[in-house]
């Protein structure tokens, strides 16, 4: 029976966009495991971090990640394939050399990144180029990461480099009814809010928001995400500058249910993000019938499509004569709501899970 070898060791993060990709993932692709020519189901083995063994359930096969597990890894596999670049963990030159290795692309942001040199990001590039070339097939996030791949790296002819998005995993009927009576969010967004999810740092741009709270007096923001970057107290200091501190709640890292919550009590979802491989919150904020205001940068013009409105530049002006014209274009169009949620349907894990089993199989020569 063929075999498969999947890297979902960033598991370890759940409250990150890889962990995310891993977790839900990993259970389509299980569910939709395809069985051979003999009727037998493909073997899968997953490499989880310590602790979470059955998380996929009892059909597949688990190896729990570790240092020695970067050098060697036992079995044999047709297909190996590392849910990011970043992986450590790659089929060896003496074990598992058989196995075709499939690498999956989700961006290049150490590139844009101010405080990176230019050797470093050198060295980065050099390394994803090694593993690049030891790759049978790759994958990107977006169609704009596929185009800075191939501007910064060499992609061989004969290596297939098709684009397969990431999915939504959020289910609107979730979310809960309300918060917890002593969160302090709870009497925080009993006025009307906007809202950020993200990891709070300069790349998500989210200091280009605090001069919307001046202009929309009426209205509150919360920034939810981790917020351990020196970037969140530059942001907390510039809100007391503008006197809007009282309007603004920077929530941290929060449990599922409670961004659920957010996504389905806030009047619009802000991202300014000046680089994203995807941009899943966006997605999230669409399955949910809000609006999103989104930057024109890197791939999120791929995932708002035409239902998004965006942020041309961060001038304050501009950025609240977009939120201004845009809440008035959504409340006057009834049917923005519809095409925001089928939009985000787009983007569905059964879908991409199956994208997925079809480039295994032709990896394994049984398409």
């Amino acid at each position: 029976m063929p075999s498969l070898f999947i890297d979902a060791e960033r598991l370890r993060d759940l409250n990150s966009g890889l962990g995310q990709v891993c977790l839900h993932l990993g259970h389509e692709l299980v569910r939709q495991c395809p069985q051979d020519r003999d009727g037998e189901p493909w073997k899968l083995t997953f490499l989880v971090p310590k602790g979470q063994t059955g998380v996929f359930g009892n059909a597949v096969t688990y190896v729990e990640a570790s240092w020695q597990r970067k050098l060697w890894i036992q079995g044999t596999y047709d297909v190996w394939h590392c849910l990011h670049q970043d992986s450590s963990y790659l089929p060896g030159p003496v074990w598992n050399k058989s196995a075709k290795l499939m690498l999956t692309i989700y961006d290049l942001n150490f590139l844009e990144r101010v405080d990176y040199s230019a050797a470093k990001k050198g060295r980065k590039l050099a390394r994803l180029q090694r593993k690049i070339d030891q790759a049978s097939l790759l994958t990107a996030g977006s169609a704009y990461t596929a185009s800075v791949v191939r501007e910064h790296l060499h992609i061989p002819e004969s290596v297939p480099f098709p684009v397969v998005y990431t999915g939504v995993a959020v289910d609107p009927k979730k979310a809960p009814a309300s918060l917890p009576a002593d969160s302090a969010l709870d009497s925080f967004t009993r006025s009307p809010f906007l809202f950020f999810v993200g990891v709070i740092h300069p790349k998500k741009n989210v200091h280009t928001l605090l001069p919307l709270l001046e202009a929309f007096p009426d209205y509150r923001l919360v920034l939810a995400g981790p917020d351990g970057h020196p970037y969140a107290q530059h942001i907390r200091e510039q809100a007391e500058k503008l006197g809007i501190a009282d309007r603004l709640f920077m929530a941290g890292s929060v449990d599922e249910a409670t961004k659920l919550w957010l996504y389905d009590h806030c009047e619009a979802f802000l991202f300014p993000s000046l680089s994203e491989g995807f941009g899943l919150p966006v997605v999230e904020a669409m399955a949910f019938g809000k609006p999103v205001f989104i930057s024109t940068l890197t791939s999120l013009p791929e995932v708002g499509g035409k239902e998004a409105y965006y942020f041309e530049n961060f001038e304050p002006e501009h950025m609240a004569k977009v939120l201004h014209d845009g809440l008035h274009d959504f409340g006057q169009n009834e049917l923005r709501q519809d095409r925001m949620k089928k939009r985000a349907a787009g983007f569905s894990w059964p879908d991409i899970a199956g994208e997925y089993w079809t480039l295994y199989k032709r990896l394994a020569g049984v398409l």
